[in-house]
């Protein structure tokens, strides 16, 4: 694909650009990213089900499944690389109800989380798993929000540019992992 077959985006998402991105599209995406796995996850669930308010405005927001390495000297984030989707497929449903516009993690998702996906009108974008150091370089800026507690699996915020990515699910119901499939089922 040639660069022109690049679509640059900026996160927060708003329905206009959520709506528009299709399975298989490549990404840069530029802005700010919150960045949470799944102990994160599991403590935002848990306050909403005792009615308690999130610690950040989901509205919009874009979630980059990652727990990054220590940063080296010099260095504001360590390796980046992005942490198994499936794991906060429990949570997804949840947040996506609360605005969650948009989250970027590696491999499949449930068809709960499809379902969610189209009707809350949310991408599933995928990350390069296995390039931690490469993706680290798009993050310009780290600063943890809430659950300092948890370490590396903290709530934060990312500063990013030109973050690479490739749009896997889309509020169409289309899925990249099965159009790429679709050749090799008929072997």
């Amino acid at each position: 694909m040639a660069d022109q077959d690049i679509k640059r985006i900026t996160a927060p998402f708003d329905d206009t650009t959520a709506r528009s991105l299709r399975a298989g599209d490549r990404v840069l995406i530029s802005g700010t990213l919150l960045a949470a796995r799944d102990a994160a996850h599991k403590r935002m669930v848990e306050s909403l089900e005792k009615g308690e308010a999130l610690p950040v405005d989901l509205r919009g927001a874009v979630v980059y499944y990652v727990g990054p390495s220590p940063a080296r000297p010099g260095q504001i984030i360590g390796a980046a690389g992005p942490t198994t989707s499936g794991r906060m497929d429990a949570y997804t449903p949840q947040l996506l109800q609360q605005g969650l516009k948009g989250m970027i993690g590696k491999g499949y998702r449930s068809a709960e989380v499809g379902e969610a996906l189209r009707r809350y009108e949310a991408p599933y974008l995928a990350a390069i798993g296995g390039a931690g150091a490469l993706v680290a370089r798009s993050i310009k800026k780290y600063t943890v929000l809430a659950y300092a507690d948890l370490g590396p699996e903290a709530l934060a915020a990312l500063e990013v540019e030109d973050f690479p990515a490739i749009v896997v699910m889309d509020v169409e119901g289309g899925n990249y992992y099965e159009m790429g499939q679709q050749p090799f089922n008929r072997l």
